[in-house]
């Protein structure tokens, strides 16, 4: 047999006839290869043993199966106009089939394309990232939407090998017991996006101001950049870096084939408009922290967590209507107060490169106050002003516009208020587009509206301005209501035989320290006149304070104070004295809507309320208001009463202290009063129509007077008329009807049993003019009060006081009854 027919020779025989070195290598790798086994079987076994002890620790998912999110607690207007968020995350939780495709189809370009291909972790992701680390040496994630769900649930963000297992294990352990539609709607409502925004609905609304489902191609891709690094990507502060991203996710969406070309082109070339923080729908900061107070008294914490949607009784058109016309009336008054100066002076830079930076600067420290504009000045003198606002715009103010602040203007005023280069003043635009230049308000007011006939409230304002100060007014401002209380004093009479035609002599009044108890008093009138005997429908709409005193003297003040009852004044306030009739107690402005209301429907007290209905996040009614009846369970006063001081409240009106109402308003249909304390410290006007009341006050936080000539007509009545002008529109005219038991003679009403002379025909008629008193006497009777003061305690004014107290679960007219100040004494403008 030769050679070549030989059998192969054995391996064994091979590897011996290799060259030495030969041999080595095949031993090396043998070698090798037979490690590398042994360390991935280690490794294998390892893993299967931390899987082991890893799984049965992981945590429940109960969290995700049962998915309830962190939702905000929701104010809105009985129109639906959101007013308010209270909770730690700004979350609208959307179903997953609400949310628009294109929003969906954006996240999952730029997060996990193959979301719908794998089942919880991508191994094709994970091994491209891995070769993108070492090829472009540069971080490129891997996580899955599953995967971080997983981490943003229930993993620390400590990057470790052992979290990366756990959040792999948690993925895979959530895909086994959750739909994919299941777990992008946790994830689309979960993660946090910024400005305190959690899901993409939320921030739709914080970003662009509109609903997801009305989203852009373009926004979506805005948003969906946001999950990676919510504060490096937002458009609002680091607009050139989000705008990078969105142009990149914008292509991946063509190139997964969520868009066609000519969407893709569309999108990249979109210019994004961002909301504004000061874009606010509706000024209504007051009612809605009101009425986050009362819900946080009754839920606790679980109000910012349990997504409540508040529902309350105000209209959004009226609530405006109220908030504008309380700033006009206030920005009217201090138009004619001296100027204060300027809120600050800053220095500006020669350099016209500089001055820019500086301006926004310093004005970052005196933010815009609605239409109150800060500005910087350039440029004063008496006959011109230019100043620079914050957006960079230039103003020049010139004539009219620079009276407010004439005396900042003179060349030899104050330095100390003096307008010069680099003051910090504001400017405010009128209804022409003419500028003025004037200051931030110090006086206060208030403004509430009700429905007579149900007790909720229509209109709510505060103050000047919630971020200012935030102590509500309108429901925590214990005041004196001067004149405006007089009607109340005029309603008890009607039950002791008064009649409006009742002769009352408006003569002087005298009464010595026996009679007071205390020190003597003179009571004068406003205009320190004195027009004899006058009926008593004359004496109310004249706002005489002689004949309130005398009417209040022949009833007795014990009686008074017990009547006032009727209408949710407490008798504490009211302390039994002559000087109730003048107004001098304590009363809110929602206690005097309330009790003016009694007027308004014809003898009915009602609690007023500010929620109508509580739901759940699901929409489910939790609570809902029911109004009180106009029957005889919450009469309180006879409707023959209630008509004859309607009657009496036309007058003033029609032809009294506040006749520019039916002037103005060219309607015979409403009726109130004007109200002016001691020394001009409060004004008020308290009115109504049959559907509606309303009632504004004016003054400062710690009393101090308004000025001589400053009255509830002059201050208050304005701000009345200007909210009835737009809450009346298209409300036909509607005066009251005369109920039984009423009859008019002579055309004046009367108590059936008071006509034919039977009641009080005249009083006062017979006084001999008091002996001239002694410069003595003529002291103020303040140390009348001093005994009540020490009982009840004095005034404190908001800035002494760290927070506002909370209302009541139950809210009525005697709400925040911490902030209670005694009477001082009150002479009563009679205006």
């Amino acid at each position: 047999m030769s050679e070549t027919d030989r059998p192969d020779a054995s391996p064994s025989s091979r590897f011996a006839s290799m060259p030495p070195w030969a041999r080595w290598l095949a031993k090396a790798a043998a070698w090798s290869v037979g490690g590398v086994a042994a360390l991935a079987l280690m490794g294998l076994m390892l893993a299967g043993l931390a899987l082991a002890v890893a799984y049965p620790n992981l945590p429940e998912i109960s969290g995700l199966v049962d998915y309830r999110p962190k939702l905000p607690m929701r104010v809105y207007t009985s129109d639906g106009v959101l007013l308010g968020e209270f909770g730690e995350e700004r979350r609208n939780f959307t179903p997953i089939g609400q949310v628009p495709k294109v929003m969906q189809q954006a996240v999952l370009a730029i997060e996990d394309a193959r979301f719908y291909q794998h089942s919880g972790v991508d191994y094709k992701g994970v091994l491209r990232a891995a070769v993108a680390q070492f090829a472009e040496s540069r971080s490129q994630g891997a996580s899955t939407i599953t995967m971080q769900v997983a981490r943003n649930f229930y993993l620390s963000t400590e990057k470790t090998f052992t979290r990366k297992i756990y959040e792999v294990l948690l993925a895979l352990k959530i895909e086994s017991m959750l739909t994919k539609e299941q777990i992008l709607e946790v994830y689309m409502n979960q993660i946090f996006l910024g400005q305190r925004a959690y899901g993409f609905a939320a921030a739709s609304e914080i970003y662009f101001g509109k609903p997801l489902k009305d989203i852009t191609v373009a926004e979506a891709a805005m948003l969906a950049g946001l999950p990676k690094a919510p504060s490096a990507y937002n458009p609002i502060t680091n607009p050139r870096r989000a705008t990078v991203r969105q142009q990149y996710i914008i292509d991946r969406m063509l190139e997964n084939g969520f868009i066609t070309p000519e969407q893709h082109e569309a999108a990249r070339s979109q210019t994004l408009r961002y909301r504004t923080p000061s874009e606010v729908a509706v000024h209504a900061e007051y009612v809605a922290e009101a009425a986050r107070q009362m819900i946080f008294s009754q839920y606790g914490d679980e109000a910012y967590t349990r997504g409540l949607n508040v529902y309350l009784t105000i209209n959004a058109a009226e609530q405006m209507a109220a908030y504008r016309a309380l700033r006009k009336g206030i920005l009217d008054y201090e138009r004619r107060q001296v100027y204060r100066g300027p809120e600050a002076y800053v220095d500006l830079p020669a350099n016209a490169k500089d001055l820019d930076a500086r301006v926004a600067e310093a004005l970052d420290d005196h933010p815009d106050n609605d239409e109150l504009r800060a500005g910087v000045a350039l440029e004063a003198g008496p006959r011109k002003v230019v100043a620079v606002l914050q957006n960079g715009e230039t103003i020049t103010v010139t004539g009219d516009g620079l009276k407010p602040v004439t005396s900042g203007l003179a060349e030899k005023g104050n330095p100390k208020t003096q307008i010069r280069r680099g003051a910090v003043i504001r400017l405010v635009k009128g209804p022409k587009g003419d500028w003025s230049v004037t200051q931030l308000p110090e006086v206060e007011g208030a403004f509430v509206s009700l429905d007579p006939r149900t007790g909720a409230v229509r209109a709510m304002v505060g103050g000047f301005d919630y971020a200012k100060n935030k102590f509500n007014h309108a429901i925590q401002a214990w005041r004196q209501p001067g004149s405006s209380f007089k009607p109340f004093i005029y309603s008890a009479s009607l039950e002791k035989g008064f009649t409006p035609a009742t002769v009352i002599n408006d003569a002087p009044l005298f009464f010595d320290a026996v009679t007071t108890g205390s020190q003597p008093w003179e009571p004068k009138n406003y205009d320190g006149t004195f027009d004899g005997p006058m009926s008593m429908r004359r004496g109310l709409a004249k706002s005489k304070n002689m004949v309130s005193i005398r009417i209040l003297q022949s009833i007795t003040p014990a009686y008074a104070q017990e009547w006032v009852t009727r209408f949710g004044f407490e008798a504490e306030k009211h302390p039994a004295y002559l000087t109730m009739a003048l107004g001098a107690g304590s009363v809110t402005p929602l206690q005097m809507a309330s009790a003016y209301g009694v007027f308004a429907n014809g003898g009915y007290r009602l609690n007023p309320y500010l929620i109508s209905k509580i739901t759940d996040n699901k929409g489910r009614t939790l609570n809902e208001a029911k109004p009180q009846s106009l029957d005889e369970s919450t009469r309180t006063l006879d409707a023959r009463n209630a008509f004859v001081m309607t009657s009496l409240l036309q007058e003033v009106t029609r032809s009294g202290t506040a006749a520019r109402a039916q002037g103005t308003l060219k309607r015979p249909d409403i009726y109130g009063k004007t109200g002016t304390t001691n020394d001009s410290m409060d004004a008020w006007f308290a009115g109504y129509q049959r559907e509606v009341v309303a009632v504004v006050w004016i003054g400062y936080d710690t009393p101090r007077k308004l000025g001589d000539r400053e009255t509830g007509g002059g201050l208050s009545l304005p701000v009345w008329i200007d909210y009835m002008s737009q809450a009346l529109k298209g409300v036909p005219v509607a005066e009251v009807s005369a109920p039984e038991g009423v009859v008019n003679l002579g055309g004046e009403w009367y108590y059936d049993e008071f006509t034919h002379g039977k009641g009080v025909s005249s009083l006062g008629l017979d006084d001999k003019l008091p002996t001239a008193p002694t410069e003595e006497e003529k002291k103020s009777i303040l140390d009348l009060f001093k005994r009540w003061l020490q009982r009840h305690g004095k005034f404190t004014p908001p800035a002494a006081r760290t927070a506002a107290p909370r209302p009541p679960a139950r809210w009525h007219t005697s709400t925040a009854a911490q902030r209670t100040r005694g009477p001082r004494a009150c002479r009563a403008t009679g205006r």
